[in-house]
């Protein structure tokens, strides 16, 4: 669940949004938005209480009505923008998920405009593109990385509070540290480059703040555990896994991601203790002590000197 969505922050109203600590001294705040009417408060307010209660279809309708009234509306934009594409990604069917995210994509674009800088804005537009990309052949997608790379950065500093913005940089970051060869020479050779900033440590880093954010999103456990059973790092991947074994799903999509956590742990539990028993056997075989020969009974010793 997004929990910015649900109970949306200060900088997502017409209010001053904070100047993040890593933004360079050139960077101009984001000018204020004029209040919103009583009308469009109680609207808000609204489709935040629906969106909490896991009604997407009926948070996003609501925003759609505010859109209609005021189509520049940006909190409004950005919150249809991510709930259509939440919506879409629950269908089987292409054609259908495709359509929900292009809609997305649509709102995100236009609250893009209205702010550029925004954090809620770029994550929009990032949540849109990395679904979107899901769908696309191999060229395409590679296109879609490259072009995710402004945006997933542009959240993190911009609003550092929004947990799922660095769930976003994790995977993006990961997912480009990744690259194949074919994938690597295609970016080199047909899209200007790789994209900077995929780094594998960074990527799990990223992981671990969203989930000091929302320690109770199983979702980022999963993303976190994958990454650290990847990377070697077994013990990491069984402590995550154990937390998330604590959290009570929620949603039908908590429920398999629940499911998930479980099949992944049992092959590193397992891996971990012969692990632990060959390291045990090398201890014990590393502290006995070198043994003699045995000496020579006296009988055995008097029978050698007779024939001496």
């Amino acid at each position: 669940m997004l929990g910015w969505l649900a109970t949306p922050a200060a900088g997502q109203f017409r209010t001053q949004p904070r100047k993040p600590a890593t933004a360079a001294p050139s960077q101009r705040p984001l000018n204020a938005l004029p209040p919103d009417p009583p009308a469009v408060q109680a609207q808000l307010f609204q489709a935040a209480t629906l969106a909490k209660g896991f009604k997407d279809s009926e948070a996003l309708a609501v925003y759609q009505e505010i859109l209609k009234g005021t189509p520049n509306h940006y909190l409004s934009l950005c919150q249809a923008a991510v709930l259509s594409v939440k919506i879409g990604s629950r269908y089987s069917d292409e054609t259908r998920k495709s359509a929900y995210f292009d809609a997305g994509r649509q709102y995100a674009d236009r609250a893009l405009l209205i702010r550029p800088e925004g954090g809620e804005s770029n994550y929009a537009v990032a949540f849109a593109l990395f679904n979107q990309a899901t769908l696309y052949k191999a060229g395409a997608r590679l296109k879609a990385f490259r072009d995710l790379r402004s945006h997933v950065y542009l959240v993190t500093e911009r609003r550092p509070d929004i947990a799922e913005g660095w769930q976003l940089l994790g995977r993006w970051q990961y997912r480009v540290a990744h690259y194949n060869l074919l994938e690597r020479l295609y970016s080199k050779f047909v899209l200007g480059g790789v994209p900077e900033g995929g780094d594998s440590h960074e990527a799990m880093e990223d992981l671990e703040k969203a989930r000091k954010l929302a320690p109770n999103n199983i979702e980022f456990c999963y993303d976190l555990a994958r990454m650290c059973r990847y990377q070697g790092r077994r013990r990491r991947a069984i402590e995550v896994l154990r937390e998330a074994e604590r959290i009570s799903p929620i949603t039908s999509e908590d429920l398999v991601i629940s499911r998930l956590c479980r099949q992944m742990l049992p092959p590193l539990l397992r891996a971990d203790a012969r692990r632990s028993q060959r390291s045990a056997r090398l201890e014990q075989k590393e502290a006995a002590p070198a043994t003699l020969p045995p000496s020579p009974s006296p009988a055995a010793a008097d029978s050698v000197s007779r024939k001496q």
